[in-house]
């Protein structure tokens, strides 16, 4: 049994009968050290095996006693975390902070993609796909005009589709970098500038 942080300790109910205890939900949210979690993601961690109902119950319980908070999106899911005492948030400055950087997709697992459970990490991959799409459709009203052979080849179809992708995502993941180590550059040379001869 690990130690809680007394904040936590004060306030969650000390009862072992139980399959699935308060204090088991809130271990398992601080060895994982994500910022936040669904009731799903927080059911597939939990051991032993329990119904999803049964962690919501316990969620909804650490709730009421301020050890959990819970945020709901549009997308009809529910994210809970800790309700640390030190931040406005409430999160802790770390999850506070994680939060921030992490995109849809960053949260997307692999066991999420194949259950179709995080729909805003989902809907993020379909619109990239899409936008891909744009681009080939792009480079294949160009192709005529500029003779450009395609770069994989295969008698499968999906195969030489899915490599001609991944090239065209790995020339926009560089021109993406080239572009910014460019506005990177400049930026530093507008500081150094005096004044009167900085480029607008």
């Amino acid at each position: 049994m690990s130690t809680l942080p007394p904040w936590i300790e004060n306030r969650i109910e000390h009862n072992l009968d139980k399959k699935l205890t308060q204090r088991h939900v809130v271990e398992t949210i601080l060895e994982a050290e994500r910022p936040y979690f669904s009731a799903e993601q927080i059911r597939a961690r939990v051991q032993p095996d329990v119904s999803k109902e049964t962690v919501r119950l316990r969620l909804n319980e650490l709730r009421e006693r301020d050890v959990i908070a819970a945020d709901t999106y549009p997308e009809s899911i529910t994210l809970y975390y800790l309700n640390h005492p030190e931040s406005n948030w409430p999160l802790s400055p770390e999850g506070k902070e994680a939060l921030a950087l992490e995109t849809p997709l960053e949260t997307l697992s692999v066991d999420d993609f194949v259950h179709l459970r995080n729909p805003a990490g989902i809907r993020t991959l379909v619109l990239a796909g899409f936008q891909l799409t744009l681009v080939l459709f792009a480079i294949g009203i160009v192709a005529p005009v500029i003779p450009i052979d395609s770069l994989v080849e295969s008698t499968n179809g999906y195969w030489e589709a899915g490599g001609n992708l991944f090239v065209v995502c790995v020339v926009l993941l560089l021109a993406e970098r080239l572009a910014r180590e460019i506005r990177t550059k400049r930026r530093a040379t507008k500081s150094v500038l005096p004044d009167s001869i900085r480029p607008k």
